[in-house]
């Protein structure tokens, strides 16, 4: 029976632990804080088909199918049935691409946009631009989705941070506050902290770390019965990178921008009064666009990003004597395919192509 170390109790980590698990490995997944309480954290996220690299188009629809999967096992809704709206001019170049890999997606007009987002506010000038619908995106469970993770890997779970990753003859050495151990493989899913230590071993990994703010909006009044994702980039209301997300029940929309704030080597926020500046803004634009919403949020979440630089969207995983290290942004919707895709990785050492750092995966 091989034995691996998963680093990272996020989404990315807890997927590949079961995979692994699954696969009849023995897991230890180390985790200093409670599970997905990193970059994993909130109460809600948007899961949507619609990227510009048709390669992720195919690893969301991989990742939808294990959600499903997950929802039967565990009797969890892990992503809300009420599907996602795209407005803006990305639809015309990632409509089709959705429609070329058979998902459930087509152009909608203003008036099926009202009545999938009846917090959303009429354009100004009456006209949205290009408008989509996903049926099979939504808002993922986040909590729900992590609680059930973490409660099947409970036995697995070590409440330990990871101080050093070592390379030794036949896997690698993993050094915790109380642990020292080797596996035959270790993952390495571990946000702001992968990049240091994969510079343990040798690994330059090329990630643009920045902080990122997401409000949580009270809805007015009763919920309403459907309430889909929304991704704006139309402008029609003041802003061009806006997504939202609404909480289980309906009763809260998490709202937020594509933008973040810049960070040094040394972690520290280059203008602290940028993220204020973004948490306004996200407020002036439900102002203008969410009039259902109460424009003063419920929760304010910050988070690390760790960003490629060939896209928002990118994803890589590095891999040195055993290891793998993965890397990326806006991960929680790729989160089950990326997970059995490193299990595969570790078990079999054979890394799908898609994610080498040659691939560029996420490349327009």
């Amino acid at each position: 029976m091989a034995r691996v170390a998963v680093v990272g109790a996020g989404i990315v980590g807890l997927s590949a632990a079961l995979a692994l698990r699954d696969r009849g490995a023995e897991v230890r997944v180390f985790e200093l804080g409670d599970p997905g309480q990193g970059q994993s954290g909130g109460r809600s996220r948007l899961f949507r088909h619609g990227h510009d690299d048709p390669r992720l188009v195919a690893w969301a629809r991989r990742s939808r199918a294990v959600y499903a999967a997950w929802e039967e096992r565990f009797g969890i809704e892990c992503i809300s049935r009420d599907g996602a709206v795209a407005l803006g001019p990305a639809v015309e170049h990632r409509l089709p691409l959705l429609e070329q890999a058979g998902v459930d997606a087509r152009p909608v007009d203003a008036d099926e946009v009202a009545r999938r987002l009846p917090l959303l506010t009429a354009a100004p000038d009456g006209e949205l631009g290009p408008a989509m619908f996903d049926a099979e995106g939504g808002a993922i469970r986040t909590r729900e989705t992590i609680g059930a993770l973490a409660h099947e890997l409970r036995d697995e779970l070590v409440r330990e941070e990871v101080l050093t990753l070592r390379s030794v003859a036949g896997g690698a050495e993993v050094r915790a506050a109380e642990t020292t151990a080797r596996f035959d493989a270790v993952v390495v899913c571990a946000g702001a902290g992968t990049a240091p230590l994969a510079r343990q071993l040798g690994v330059s990994i090329p990630v643009d770390l920045q902080v990122h703010v997401r409000s949580t909006f009270a809805v007015r009044g009763e919920p309403p019965t459907h309430l889909a994702c929304l991704q704006d980039s139309s402008g029609a209301f003041g802003e061009t990178g806006v997504y939202a997300a609404a909480a289980p029940g309906n009763r809260a929309y998490a709202v937020g921008l594509g933008e973040t704030a810049a960070v040094r080597e040394d972690l520290s926020v280059v203008d602290p009064a940028e993220l204020a500046a973004h948490d306004e803004r996200v407020r002036d634009y439900v102002r203008r666009a969410l009039p259902g919403l109460d424009p003063d949020p419920t929760e304010v979440k910050h988070c690390w990003v760790t960003a490629l630089p060939w896209s928002d969207d990118g994803v890589a995983v590095w891999q040195v004597d055993g290891v793998s290290l993965l890397a990326g942004h806006n991960l929680f919707k790729q989160a089950p395919a990326l997970g059995e895709a490193l299990a595969g990785a570790a078990l079999d050492a054979r890394l799908d192509p898609d994610l080498h750092p040659d691939a560029r995966l996420g490349t327009s």
